[in-house]
């Protein structure tokens, strides 16, 4: 395969270059041999071999390892010979695995290392989190072959004493700067202060003394909770250190005098400049010593820490690098802007270049260079930079603001004590915006709400703030990253707006539901179609109240992430020996199995899809119990306060101590997915699996990806699950053999139908109709037409509607109700005001209690729908693609009881004459339903409880 790189690196490339050409090698997944040509032979560059090893060759080795036999053969043909080559003192300083995979490749004869698993059980070790022994006064790693290989081989060095490092806070507390964070070394305890010191340093330029900050070691349990390692206590890792601003006036005066010398030697004029110092943190625990890059800001205020004005024009700045890693900056502010105005369509900018008299040079904005008028001022001179209005706006980024005087080195516009100006042109506004270092950007977009002020008003969080847009309604959206959305309304008055929000007691569908944990981003749609964000005004910023507000057993924050973006974050609140990894590792490893030996209770656990949805055919079972007087207890398993069962139930939140032991313990247990993978059923206890339909697609084991060799986890996971079974329903003959093979299940299968469905056939069907018609805020008497279809594996991330909905409501009319309902695993779906989302609606089955007409693909949906009778049309845009990368076990083109179409347009023909369709698939819809779904006859709930509790 052709790669466009050579081993021998012609035109003396850099080991920089080569090495970004073997890492977008091994990005893209070229062949091991095209890898090994772009690494060339070894020796040649130390530095470049250590960095290959350690990085990207070292991540494919490891890959090579996992792939099977044939695969780590060829490692061990291309690879031997580069390593023969490599200085001994480079593979003496890798990391600790890496140093064992080479030791290993190099001495262990072929046939071991391909065909058995000595170099896997290495890779499999180092992919845990770090464990480490001590062995008199040094740390060695805990590895396979300890006892076979010499143990230089296991000492830990420089590269693997990397500490994990997090920073909580960033302040100015009586003209010092306080930080506040943790460091440690991930596998190493720091249960005390005793043998345990930290000390935080500032390096600068390498001629520069370093700053050593007053630095104590503090109490800081978030550490443990968030780590890695199980069993591993950091809780004595935390640090506050503090840093006087005189330490680094005296350096910065130093390196000015230097600067000044050598550029006067150049006959030049000396000129302020910036003093960057990195900071580290250095640590001894326990006869470890270690020393790291601070990195990693909590989000919120620590993201925009504030700097502090030394004297006019000077300021001491903490900063973040793109990398994520803390610097302290001593910065003079060499150009300032004085004022910002528009007027007859220019924006002109006047700025202030102290102590410097200069009459020529430039500006610059971003990378575009351009011409500006420097004219001589008592103290400086005064630059006047003019920019039209018109080239502004075809502008989509900001942009910042630059003053290149001739012969002088570029200075960066600060904001000074000038203010922020936002000016609006139509619909778009110029803004001259300071960024979090207090940089001059430039920019021009689509008008924007600032919010001026949050407030919490009891568990309703308040935004103000001002929006100067044309007049008119406006939805503010909140969306989460997997796409869950929700429209809050924007109170206008004039240019201000009020944005009210319960984050506890959120709408959906007429219930009220807590916003799911993660974090939720606030814009709006504006009438143009155009999504435009909402921003914090910079001057609320100092006041904003980032403090978490607790209701509901959740904890909510609106922050300012990335300077002025503002986001709601949401929480569960968690006992602090349930949190993290070791709270995880106590439950699954201790406290579980000593709940399993405990006696049986005769209580009834209920699982849907992980705890996230009161639903499908466990509903079903749940509420059949109920209407029978069954008064035993019932727990139903609650993920991330999604809903709250009905009728009573003991509700136990997943994850919980109380979750471990509600599946420890209860006789019964009721799910329809798989369970959590730290479950292992008992003797005497029945696991009903009522799984989540009869497939159309490939599942389980008939999966591509499940019948590679060696087995991926996924298939020894299900393998484990299965096991467990005690009975599995099937909704048809059709069915169980399928499932049975899919899963390798040879136990009771009952083929009772699916709960479900039961309503569908329901005597009551008509009055449950009407109440989720309302509850969707249908039109009585408008035909219904439900789209859903199922997820695409190879497409996941993809939210286009492949279902013309446009043409379709012009086609249709207005005696048409469209709604789409996207799959779970399936991005949230973008669909127009013209249609129904209905994709966060908890219970599928009443979504076809409504459906006059369903519109899928390759979706169990097809079965479950078949007991209503109604007629279905198959929207197959994709279906030779699908057939071959996921496989169905239908022939559907000859067994679907509707038609089989290939396009958007065909469909939209189908639903327009959809009675005569009807008609003439009246004959397959017959067999269909008697092949699928025999026994979806409304009495399915009824068989299951009565087998089950009999």
């Amino acid at each position: 395969m052709a790669t466009g790189v050579t081993a021998q690196s012609p035109g003396g490339e850099s080991a920089a270059d080569r090495l970004k050409a073997v890492q977008d090698l091994c990005d893209r997944g070229e062949p091991l041999e095209a890898v090994m040509r772009a690494v060339g032979p070894g020796g040649r560059d130390p530095a470049f071999d250590a960095e290959v090893l350690s990085g990207p060759l070292g991540s494919r080795m490891d890959l090579a390892v996992k792939r099977g036999p044939a695969r780590r053969r060829e490692l061990l043909t291309l690879i031997r010979p580069y390593l023969a080559a490599v200085d001994p003192a480079v593979k003496r300083e890798l990391p600790v695995a890496r140093r064992v995979i080479c030791h290993l490749i190099e001495t262990r004869p072929d046939d071991e290392l391909a065909d058995g698993d000595t170099l896997a059980k290495v890779v499999a070790a180092a992919a845990e989190p770090s464990k480490r022994i001590r062995k008199g006064l040094r740390w060695y790693a805990d590895l396979p072959f300890q006892d076979e290989l010499p143990p230089a081989l296991f000492r830990l060095r420089r590269a693997d004493m990397v500490p994990v490092t997090h920073i909580d806070d960033i302040q100015w507390v009586d003209g010092r700067l306080r930080i506040t964070g943790f460091a440690y070394l991930a596998g190493l305890s720091v249960r005390s202060r005793r043998f345990n010191r930290a000390t935080v340093v500032l390096r600068g330029p390498r001629w520069l003394p370093p700053v050593r900050l007053r630095t104590r070691r503090v109490l800081a349990p978030e550490a443990t909770h968030g780590a890695r390692e199980p069993g591993c206590n950091y809780d004595w890792s935390g640090f506050t250190a503090d840093l006087s601003p005189r330490a680094l006036r005296w350096r910065g005066a130093v390196r000015g005098v230097v600067s000044a010398v050598r550029r006067r030697m150049r006959h030049r004029p000396a000129v302020h400049d910036t003093t960057t110092w990195r900071a580290e943190i250095v640590f001894w625990s326990r006869g470890a010593r270690a020393t790291g890059l601070l990195r990693g800001s909590s989000i919120g205020r620590p993201e925009r820490p504030a700097g502090l004005r030394l004297r006019p024009g000077w300021w001491v700045r903490p900063v973040w690098t793109s990398d994520r890693a803390l610097q302290v900056v001593l910065q003079p502010n060499r150009a300032e802007l004085r004022s910002a105005t528009i007027a007859d369509e220019r924006l002109e900018l006047r700025i202030f270049l102290s102590g410097r008299t200069v009459t020529k040079g430039h500006a610059r904005l971003g990378g575009h260079r351009m011409a500006a008028e420097f004219t001589p001022v008592s103290g400086g001179t005064e630059v006047v930079v003019g920019l039209a209005v018109s080239a502004l706006l075809q502008e989509k980024d900001g942009r910042r603001l630059w003053v290149e005087p001739k012969g002088d080195p570029a200075a960066s516009v600060m904001l000074g004590d000038s203010g922020e100006t936002r000016a609006v042109s139509g619909d778009r506004e110029i803004t001259v915006l300071g960024d979090r270092r207090d940089r001059v950007i430039v920019s021009a977009h689509r008008i924007r709400p600032a919010i001026t002020s949050a407030v919490w008003e009891g568990s309703t969080l308040v935004l103000r703030g001002s929006y100067p847009d044309a007049a008119g309604p406006r939805t503010v959206s909140l969306r989460h990253r997997s796409g869950l959305m929700y429209g809050l309304p924007m109170e206008r008055d004039g240019e201000t707006f009020t944005v009210r929000l319960t984050p506890s007691a959120m709408d959906r569908f007429g219930e009220s539901v807590p916003l799911a944990s993660g974090t939720w981003n606030l814009s709006l749609r504006h009438p143009s179609g155009e999504i435009v964000p909402l921003r914090m005004d910079h001057a609320a910023l100092p006041g904003l109240d980032e403090d978490p507000r607790s209701f509901g057993g959740r904890a909510y924050r609106i922050v300012s992430t990335r300077f002025d973006v503002p986001v709601v974050t949401v929480e569960e609140e968690r006992p602090a020996d349930e949190k993290g990894v070791a709270g995880t590792h106590v439950l699954r490893r201790v406290f579980y199995p000593a709940q399993r030996t405990e006696p049986l209770t005769d209580a009834t656990v209920y699982v849907v899809n992980d705890g996230r949805l009161y639903a499908d055919s466990v509903r079903a079972v749940y509420e059949e119990r109920l209407r029978r007087g069954d008064d035993r207890e019932h727990i139903w398993i609650v993920k991330d306060g999604a809903f709250v069962p009905p009728h009573g139930a003991t509700v136990v939140r997943a994850g919980s101590r109380e979750h471990h032991a509600a599946l420890a313990r209860s006789r019964y247990i009721v799910t329809n997915s798989f369970l959590p993978v730290w479950f292992r059923s008992r003797e005497d206890q029945v696991v009903l699996q009522t799984w989540n339909g009869t497939p159309a697609k490939h599942i389980g084991n008939d999966q591509a990806h499940m019948q590679r060799d060696p087995r991926p986890p996924v298939w020894h996971r299900q393998a484990t699950e299965v096991r467990g079974w005690d009975v599995l329903l099937s909704q048809s003959p059709w069915a169980t053999p399928v499932l049975r093979k899919a899963f390798g299940y040879q136990g009771e299968v009952l083929e009772s139908g699916l709960p479900r469905n039961d309503v569908l056939t329901s005597p009551d069907r008509d009055r449950l109709a009407a109440a989720v018609r309302e509850r969707l805020g249908l039109v009585e008497g408008k035909r219904v037409v439900l789209y859903a279809p199922t997820w695409r594996d190879y497409d996941r991330k993809n939210a286009m509607v492949k279902l013309d909905l446009a043409k379709a409501r012009v086609e249709l009319g207005a005696d048409h109700e469209l709604l789409v309902r996207a799959h779970p695993m399936q991005a949230m779906p973008a669909v127009p005001d013209i249609a129904h989302d209905v994709t966060t609606y908890p219970d599928m089955a009443e979504l076809l209690l409504v459906a006059d007409v369903l519109v899928t693909d390759y979706s169990s949906v097809m079965f479950d729908f078949a007991a209503t009778g109604r007629p279905m049309v198959f929207y197959a845009y994709d279906l030779p693609k699908y057939s071959t990368k996921r496989g169905l076990y239908v022939d559907l083109p000859e067994i679907a009881p509707g038609p089989v179409l290939s396009t958007s347009a065909d469909v939209i023909d189908a639903l327009r004459s959809i009675d005569e369709v009807a008609q003439a698939h009246a004959d397959r819809y017959d067999a269909f339903r008697a092949t699928f779904a025999p026994r979806d006859d409304g009495k399915a709930t009824a068989r299951v409880v009565d087998h089950i509790w009999k």
